[in-house]
């Protein structure tokens, strides 16, 4: 992102605070959205994870920014990542017992999965990840970023059908890893 703002700030130098403040912006509608399908207790709030995305995404080095899509992209990768990490601090201070996980209403209703959290999802998109690693990153921009198919295909460089199809192919594959049914959405 550093060097987008760069990029963008020598086109013209007075714009890096808009810049900044649009990125953010979307960074804190995607979690805002995403963190909607989440339970009432959780507990990181949307806007801190907007915060941690947006620190994290600064951060990245050697990233060649390509546009809004390859942003949602980058950004769907980034979220997944602190939310996992999130779970598994939550989890090691559980250490045993009954643990309450995460559910994650939007992949109730896409994986028709009566329940599943964070982990149990990383652990299937790792599985996946080894079969596929491009389902996974549809996985991750559709559900992650709430991105279409035509702006995955985009950061991918396929088709929109391609994107479908994997999309297809790979909540068929997380229901049966995952447990859910096995007839498709």
């Amino acid at each position: 992102m550093a060097a987008l703002v760069t990029r963008v700030t020598r086109a013209d130098p007075g714009s890096t605070e808009a810049l900044s403040a649009v990125l953010y912006n979307e960074l804190r509608r995607l979690a805002r959205a995403y963190m909607q399908r989440e339970r009432r207790e959780h507990t990181l709030q949307p806007t801190a994870l907007a915060n941690e995305a947006y620190l994290k995404l600064l951060d990245a080095d050697g990233i060649d920014w390509q546009g809004r899509a390859h942003f949602l992209a980058i950004a769907a990768r980034t979220m997944r990542a602190i939310l996992v990490d999130h779970a598994r601090r939550r989890d090691a201070k559980k250490r045993g017992g009954d643990l309450e996980r995460l559910p994650l209403t939007e992949a109730v209703n896409a994986l028709g999965t009566p329940v599943l959290d964070v982990l149990d999802l990383e652990a299937a998109l790792e599985e996946l990840g080894e079969l596929d690693p491009r389902k996974v990153r549809v996985v991750e921009m559709r559900f992650f970023s709430g991105m279409t198919s035509k702006e995955i295909a985009e950061v991918l460089g396929v088709s929109a059908p391609t994107v479908q199809d994997d999309w297809y192919a790979a909540r068929a594959w997380l229901r049966t890893r995952l447990g859910g049914p096995s007839t498709s959405a």
